[in-house]
């Protein structure tokens, strides 16, 4: 058993360097269409847990995969938090709009 366990942590730490790796090279451009993406597969990851979570039989099972669930709802709140705040920067306030003339000449309607 414990070989496994150091095979799982060696797996673990690679996927985080790999992780930081692709991460890094992403322009800054891409982070918002990226985080929609990775926010649909962390909720595919949510309902899985709670799937999982609804066959457990011992305690350990039961606190890892409360656990599991915890943080993947984190992460899916989290993720929905950061592009609701990246898209609010492509927004302008409501005054620094220009205002296009109306359709009988006046300013400040649309067209």
């Amino acid at each position: 058993m414990g070989g496994g366990i150091l095979q799982y942590v060696t797996v673990f730490v690679l996927a985080v360097f790999v992780g930081i790796e692709v991460i890094s090279k992403v322009p800054s451009i891409l982070h918002t269409p990226l985080m929609s993406g990775s926010n649909a597969i962390h909720g595919v990851i949510l309902v899985g847990a709670i799937l999982i979570l609804g066959h457990t039989n011992t305690v350990p099972e039961e606190v890892l995969g409360f656990l599991a669930v915890v943080l993947a709802t984190l992460n899916v709140v989290g993720g929905f938090v950061v592009t609701d705040r990246m898209l609010e920067m492509f927004k302008g306030k409501p005054g620094d709009r220009a205002q296009t003339p109306r359709a009988d000449g006046e300013p400040g309607g649309r067209t």
